[in-house]
């Protein structure tokens, strides 16, 4: 009897400890400025953006979008209305064949996307003519084309994702810091 109440005891003290732990790790990562992506608010100069493309249907015009509706940002139709002009230069995805096999048939690919972009903000470039790439590389199996095919549409969309994000942080990176916000 004595043995199981030590033993509860013990478990308890381990429990306390583990949440004593807990709050000890979230203290010190607010306490060093971590923030979750996203939960930033852009800086003062993105408040409203006008994005000038000839691509408006684009993953990564829609990921763009999305990312700066979240962050805060007001995507604006007219360009009189605009603090920010982001203006996508080039948008284009594609790939190529990374391997082949002994037939000579392909066995890997890679996948890319890529953007070229330019910022400027009451009358001034911010950013000129920046070219971000991302890629990624999947197997090819030519007796799954449909799985593959949908496969290849999900890593470009994630592509795009991932870009968009980049180029919101290299944004940021780049402005002076009298145009950031204090969250």
């Amino acid at each position: 009897m004595n043995y199981i109440t030590s033993f509860i005891r013990l478990g308890n003290q381990v429990r306390r400890l583990h949440s004593v732990m807990i709050i000890l790790v979230f203290l010190i990562l607010s306490g060093c400025g971590f923030q979750l992506e996203g939960s930033r608010a852009l800086p003062i100069s993105l408040a409203k953006t006008y994005l000038d493309t000839n691509k408006p249907y684009t993953e990564f015009y829609e990921s763009l979008t999305g990312i700066l509706g979240v962050r805060g940002a007001e995507v604006v139709k007219a360009q009189q209305e605009a603090v920010a002009i982001l203006r996508i230069l080039e948008d284009t995805s594609g790939q190529r064949i990374l391997s082949v096999s002994a037939r000579n048939t392909p066995q890997e690919y890679e996948i890319f996307y890529a953007v070229t972009f330019s910022l400027e903000s009451k009358g001034s470039t911010l950013i000129e003519n920046e070219t971000v790439i991302v890629t990624r590389s999947y197997s090819y199996d030519a007796t799954q084309v449909l799985g593959k095919s949908i496969e290849e549409q999900i890593l470009r969309e994630s592509l795009a994702q991932d870009l968009a994000r980049q180029i919101i942080r290299l944004i940021e990176a780049n402005l002076p810091i009298s145009s950031m916000v204090q969250s």
